[in-house]
């Protein structure tokens, strides 16, 4: 049996701010299908130990980044987890990450559990569990294959995943000796990045393997417009670089047995009427003769929100209907509020996020938005999926992996699940949504179609396997 350490520095159901947590999450039960015992490697957040409950402690370090420290060992839904106890570095109330900023030492944060992570996977704990395979998340653990890299370990092998590359863990020069960083790695061919340090980037270039979260994706970030500044990198590692989807956990998001949702009908969607129903009735919506469109997102650039608002009147004269579910930066949330005043009776917002009210979203809505400017992978399309809620989405990243267009030839061949649209403008998408109305007109059609995205695979069996390859193909 392979064994294998998850770094991440968040994971459902202890800890979550965006989909990573889901994917660190779902992965140890989907590749244990696969002979892998995967364990996964947190800091201990406030009140982690207590969530977990009964814990036993495997290791010790007197000094981690100027603090006492220890790594506990515990169990969550079957699922085998070690927390990293450092109070003086993980013990604070707000976010994981800051709040309402980032914490200003969040770089030797994140140095010090990629430094612990580093150390268990390569001597293993006290429990004698000693890791084959070394898989970090994101820049918060890249540098756990760095330090492999630089012990100059060969037995431990180390993959690198990116989820999304816009997040680099970049800081001043000025913070080598406090983040414990070899001067002799800080250069061009290193960590140094235009005179900083980037965490990512010495990840990138110390791991055995890099992926990415979609095939999409990974051909992306080799161009300028998508890699964000370490296109350049990605290039040269193109080699040993894969791009494979994530899943749903299709327990969680099962419309068959959501508790959350008024009906669900395995045979036909004639149960998302109801659905949808209750949706208009608790968000006191007037009636919606066409498609009633949800978006479950962070109000961001990125996620495209100015442009749902520069369609919204359209969309909504041509018979559509809208609800938003999320938060985010100030500016894209008075946007989307100032709809509700300009669109009364025929557009809905929740500022903030509940997981049961989404659920609900993604029964009752006909489609699904996301319009996102870059997408490494995301779920929300999936989800869409999952729940009949045809996806409207940009041609980007995961995005185009996960959706087959309804251009005529899909249509025609029976094999359209939702509607992609490019370049990512407002222009763009409302001629998306055009076709979406127009489709929605012929109710057969539109059956047909929902039909085909709920028998869509969007679980974790082909990634699993594909996961399980990749670490095999490393330890020979």
């Amino acid at each position: 049996m392979i064994k294998v350490l998850s770094v991440a520095s968040e994971c459902v159901p202890l800890v979550k701010t965006g989909g990573l947590a889901d994917v660190v999450g779902a992965l140890p039960r989907a590749l244990s299908e696969q002979g892998i015992d995967m364990r996964v490697m947190l800091p201990a957040y406030p009140d982690l130990v207590k969530k977990i409950g009964k814990v036993t402690e495997i290791a010790a370090e007197k000094d981690l980044y100027g603090g006492s420290a220890r790594v506990m060992k515990g169990a969550v839904d079957g699922v085998t987890v070690l927390l990293l106890d450092a109070p003086h570095l993980f013990d604070r109330k707000g976010g994981i990450y800051g709040n309402p900023s980032d914490y200003p030492d969040n770089p030797e944060r994140f140095a010090a559990f990629s430094f612990a992570a580093a150390q268990i996977g390569m001597h293993g704990g006290r429990d004698g569990w000693v890791p084959d395979v070394l898989h970090a998340h994101d820049w918060q653990a890249a540098l756990a294959p760095a330090f492999v890299r630089w012990a100059e370990n060969t037995r431990l092998k180390t993959v690198l995943t990116v989820h999304n590359i816009a997040f680099q863990g970049i800081a001043p020069s000025s913070r080598m000796g406090a983040m414990r960083l070899p001067g002799w790695a800080y250069n061009t061919n290193g960590y140094e990045y235009w005179g900083n340090i980037n965490v990512l980037k010495a990840g990138l270039l110390a791991a055995d393997k890099l992926s990415t979260v979609s095939p999409s994706y990974a051909s992306e970030l080799m161009r300028g417009e998508f890699g964000m500044g370490l296109d350049g990198v990605m290039r040269a590692r193109a080699a040993d670089m894969l791009g494979i989807l994530n899943g749903v956990d299709t327990d969680v998001w099962n419309p068959a047995d959501d508790a959350a949702i008024i009906a669900y009908s395995a045979k036909s969607v004639a149960a998302k009427a109801k659905n949808r129903a209750a949706l208009i009735a608790e968000f006191e919506l007037d009636d919606v003769p066409g498609p009633l469109a949800i978006v479950v997102s962070r109000l961001t650039g990125q996620k495209g929100i100015d442009l749902i608002a520069d369609v919204a009147p359209e969309f909504v004269t041509d018979g559509g209907g809208l609800v938003i579910l999320g938060t985010g930066e100030p500016y894209f949330e008075e946007r989307i509020l100032g709809l509700t005043q300009s669109l009364p009776g025929r557009v809905a917002v929740r500022i903030g996020y509940d997981e049961g009210m989404s659920h609900r979203l993604f029964a009752g809505g006909d489609a699904v938005l996301v319009p996102s400017r870059f997408e490494p992978c995301g779920l929300t399309q999936m989800y869409g999926l999952r729940y009949g809620t045809i996806p409207v989405v940009a041609a980007t990243g995961g995005l185009n992996d996960t959706v087959i267009d309804a251009n005529p030839a899909a249509v025609l061949a029976d094999s359209a699940t939702g509607f992609t649209f490019h370049p990512t403008d407002a222009l763009a998408l409302r001629q998306a949504l055009r076709r979406m109305c127009a489709l929605y007109a012929d109710q057969k059609a539109w059956r047909a179609m929902q039909q085909r995205a709920m028998k869509s695979d969007v679980s974790w069996s082909a990634s699993s396997k594909a996961y399980a390859s990749l670490y095999a193909g490393l330890i020979g």
